[in-house]
């Protein structure tokens, strides 16, 4: 069973599927940073300074915090404003996938418009063409 189990996970596919995963991992932890540090303080700043991180409803009168953290201690909430910035994380990064793919395949297209070069003649072919030009002159 324990060879078995290792054959499994050695298999191309098993090993291909683990790598994408940690590269996704990263690139997802590059995007939120990105979103975080660089997009979400922009539209702060466009719209006056705001930050979404800290949009919240109170769900019970217990709540009086101005900031998600203390609110958030102080019972229910629903942070809204987190839920903005993760949406705008997967539409960033559903994007940057796209444009992805995209390039991908125009690259494949591009390969496939080329034209296949043709084969070199075989000996064969080579022989019976000198025969064929031997005949011609005689």
């Amino acid at each position: 069973m324990l060879k078995e189990f290792r054959e499994f996970a050695m298999k191309g596919n098993v090993v291909d599927l683990a790598v994408g995963v940690i590269i996704g991992a990263a690139f997802g932890a590059i995007v939120s940073s990105l979103v975080g540090d660089v997009i979400m303080p922009v539209i702060g700043a466009i719209t006056g300074g705001l930050d979404f991180s800290n949009y919240f409803i109170g769900l019970s009168k217990e709540v009086t915090a101005t900031n998600l953290v203390d609110a958030k201690k102080q019972g229910a909430v629903l942070a809204y404003g987190s839920f903005l910035t993760v949406t705008l994380n997967f539409l960033i990064i559903a994007f940057v996938l796209f444009m992805v793919i995209r390039l991908i395949n125009r690259i494949k297209r591009s390969e496939e418009a080329k034209p296949a070069e043709a084969p070199a003649p075989t000996k064969d072919q080579v022989l019976l063409t000198e025969i064929r030009d031997i005949l011609k002159t005689k």
